[in-house]
């Protein structure tokens, strides 16, 4: 389901909530119902074996998710927009490569637009998907194993009402926050001995990520910042990263939420573990996030390629973003082309991940640790100001300035 939201421009509109069912439960009462009704029947006589119904009567369930189809909607930017773009800058009255690096966010925003036509960031859009992780239970973060379900809870709350670094950041840079509840008080399991989930519970979490990207696509969203909150979040992202960049535990495995050499050490045996798990089915994205991953690193993903196939720029945050962004990269190689990175965090993955997508950080040097969407919104400022220097500069022409006569562009 979908938690409540921070305050939204009243024209957006939103999806309908996503009702999430306890197959453990269900199960349980279809066991009990039948075991009802076979003492009720224990004296009856047998009855004509039933015929088989027709298998076209049976309820169908949604197809097998094809990556290979989804990867072939995933488009490069566009070329065109970006060179008018590039002549647009290079009449703006300012010094020759006067805007440094974002002259080229600029550029970049207008490829991923599809418009070259210089225009401000007016609906940046945070997503936090929030869930639960076994792997917790190990004491891999600095909270305590038994509390671990009920801190992730309370984030979520906070997060809803507008607490948190993400709920200051948002409001400070004129930026909104959704948060989408995929698993929290429901762990995955724990990733170093069992699957984070099973297949199916994955394609429905992916599928999940991307009908809210398809949401906030259709509702105007003009920079998305998907992030993730959940106690645990950091160690299944560090198993990720080892998989998918081929490096081992220790130099993936960071301090996450700060913990000492004790936790350290047993998160690093946690990502280990997981990684023996996890590498003989790199090959299959959703297996991966089935085994290793869990159901909102699976939405997380989704949610990822779906805003590449709709065109809808995305800027990363932290170490769990960008793990998912490594998948989205193997689903749809050109899916880089899309992303921005936000700030770089100090976990040893978050790097080894950027590195691998060819992304260079929005900000660098601060070792912000805190991420849930965080991480993004300290870059957005960047980007927003490439857009706002792109509309609002005049050209010389527009400015009555003469045009330098030895200018160069070095």
């Amino acid at each position: 389901m979908d938690a409540s939201e921070n305050p939204t421009p009243e024209s957006a509109e939103q999806p309908e909530p996503v009702e999430v069912v306890d197959a453990a439960v269900e199960t349980e009462t279809v066991v009990e119902a039948s075991e009802s009704a076979a003492e009720s029947d224990e004296s009856a006589e047998p009855a004509e074996p039933a015929e088989p119904a027709e298998s076209a009567d049976a309820p169908a369930g949604p197809e097998p998710l094809n990556l290979d189809k989804l990867a072939d909607q995933a488009e490069r930017p566009d070329e065109a927009a970006r060179d008018v773009m590039r002549t647009r800058l290079a009449e703006l009255a300012v010094p020759a490569a006067g805007l440094g690096r974002l002259e080229e966010l600029a550029v970049w925003l207008a490829g991923a637009r599809g418009d070259g036509r210089a225009r401000p960031i007016e609906r940046a859009r945070v997503v936090v998907f929030a869930g639960d992780h076994g792997v917790a239970s190990l004491g891999v973060s600095a909270t305590a194993p038994e509390q671990a379900l009920a801190v992730t809870a309370a984030r979520v709350k906070q997060i809803e009402d507008g607490g948190g670094a993400v709920g200051v950041l948002a409001r400070l840079h004129g930026a909104t926050v959704r948060v989408v509840d995929v698993s929290v008080g429901r762990p995955s399991g724990r990733v170093d001995q069992e699957d984070a989930a099973t297949r199916e519970e994955t394609e429905e979490a992916f599928r999940l990520g991307m009908a809210i990207a398809d949401a906030e696509a259709d509702s105007g969203a003009d920079v998305l910042i998907p992030a993730l909150v959940g106690v645990g979040g950091s160690t299944v992202a560090s198993v990720l990263s080892g998989v998918l960049t081929g490096k081992d535990a220790a130099a993936v495995t960071g301090r996450g939420s700060g913990v000492d050499d004790a936790a350290w050490m047993r998160k690093c045996a946690a990502v280990r573990d997981a990684m023996r798990r996890g590498r003989p089915v790199l090959g299959d994205q959703m297996d991966l996030l089935a085994k290793v991953g869990g159901r909102d690193f699976a939405a997380l993903t989704g949610f990822l390629l779906q805003a590449v196939i709709r065109r809808v720029p995305v800027l990363l945050d932290g170490v769990t973003t960008t793990a998912c962004a490594m998948l989205v990269q193997r689903i749809a190689y050109r899916s880089p082309q899309w992303l921005l990175a936000g700030a770089l965090s100090p976990e040893p993955a978050h790097k080894a991940a950027l590195d691998r997508l060819s992304l260079e950080p929005l900000v660098e040097g601060y070792d912000v640790r805190q991420a849930e969407g965080a991480l993004g919104l300290l870059a957005l400022p960047m980007l927003k100001a490439a857009a706002a220097l792109a509309t609002e500069l005049a050209t010389f022409g527009e400015a009555g300035i003469p045009e330098p006569v030895l200018r160069s562009r070095v």
